[in-house]
């Protein structure tokens, strides 16, 4: 089943499931974590996806808790149905090649032609549908749909619940696409929670001269375990680093990593935001200062570093929770000093 919250979509969608869709258990249920009204609830009759034709139909293994599953929740973005993005599954329906595979995905299904798609961006195509966000059932339910171009196999060596972290590892390699580091960039990221941990892995694998910050000492052990230099915020020395990245998504966060900033530095913004920013969009100019938004990655890379041992990942699982106890795992998700929570689906 699609969310049918889009305008354009709607008719479209309407008329794909009816003539073209492949029909995978018309009459059959699953259970998952649905969203309605700001409240989550655990359903035991939604419809198995109906999959479309170039779609592979995916059981559903492990899947992780993401910060933006906990905005979504609170109204983030105006959504309706199972939320979820960070995944595990194993094909059911598909290429011969997958069936029965082991399979991770990449969240954004685009269209193919609009001028997003043609030009090289697909990641912003304009007809997008994103799993478990924007107008596609999500992962935290039994069985999930997604393009069959999306999906890549994961490594044999790489255990099932590392897998669930490649989504936000490719996201926090996406920085890389957008900068070049060498060893002369001083970067500061700020944030020790689970993105901030990530970004601070694959950040150090560029040689640059790195520093972490954040408000948990418990947490920042993680990190100087890798030799990844740490300290509370408040060390933070103004206008010191030629990068910084935000990854607390608070208001708070984005001051720090903007104080740090020297003239003609680079301020990256890799977290949902819940709320608006008060910016001093003077001293950006008088700074000369760039902002870039930052968000999903390559996977094929993220996992490569999972195969190879690059990051590690176990130290940031808190606790796996099985389905149906799945609002208790969101719960815990929500306490405090928690990194990531697990939920094993199948």
């Amino acid at each position: 089943m699609y969310i049918k919250n889009g305008r354009k979509l709607i008719i479209l969608y309407h008329i794909t499931f009816e003539d073209t869709c492949i029909k995978s258990g018309k009459h059959e249920t699953m259970k998952g974590l649905w969203l309605e009204n700001n409240e989550l609830q655990l359903k035991t009759d939604i419809p198995l996806p109906e999959i479309l034709p170039g779609e592979a139909l995916v059981r559903v293994l492990k899947a992780g808790i993401c910060n933006t599953d906990l905005e979504l929740i609170k109204g983030y973005y105006p959504y309706t149905g199972i939320i979820g993005h960070e995944f595990v599954g194993i094909v059911e329906t598909g290429p011969q090649e997958l069936i029965n595979k082991r399979v991770v995905g990449e969240i954004n299904a685009v269209c193919g032609y609009c001028h997003y798609c043609q030009s090289g961006n697909s990641s912003h195509c304009e007809n997008r549908t994103v799993l478990g966000i924007v107008n596609r059932n999500g992962a935290f339910a039994e069985y999930l749909s997604l393009p069959i171009k999306n999906l890549h196999l994961v490594p044999e060596n790489v255990s099932t619940a590392a897998a669930t972290f490649t989504e936000p590892i490719a996201a926090a390699l996406e920085i890389q696409q957008q900068i070049s580091l060498t060893s002369q960039h001083q970067v500061l990221v700020v944030g020790d929670g689970k993105l901030g941990q990530l970004v601070a892995q694959t950040l150090a694998l560029t040689g640059c001269d790195l520093f972490v910050v954040g408000r948990h000492r418990e947490k920042l052990v993680n990190l100087e375990n890798r030799g990844i230099k740490t300290g509370l915020v408040d060390v933070v020395k103004e206008k010191s680093f030629d990068i910084t990245v935000d990854c607390t998504g608070n208001p708070q966060g984005f001051a720090i990593a903007r104080r740090a900033l020297r003239p003609r530095g680079i301020l990256v913004l890799k977290s949902t935001y819940s709320g608006n920013l008060n910016v001093d969009i003077s001293s950006l100019v008088v700074d000369e200062i760039t902002m870039i938004g930052s968000r999903c990655g390559p996977f094929t890379p993220a996992l490569e570093l999972l195969a190879n041992k690059k990051v590690d990942v176990q130290p940031l699982i808190n606790s796996c929770y099985p389905l149906s106890q799945g609002l208790e795992a969101f719960e815990k998700a929500k306490t405090k000093g928690v990194l990531k929570v697990l939920l094993e689906i199948n």
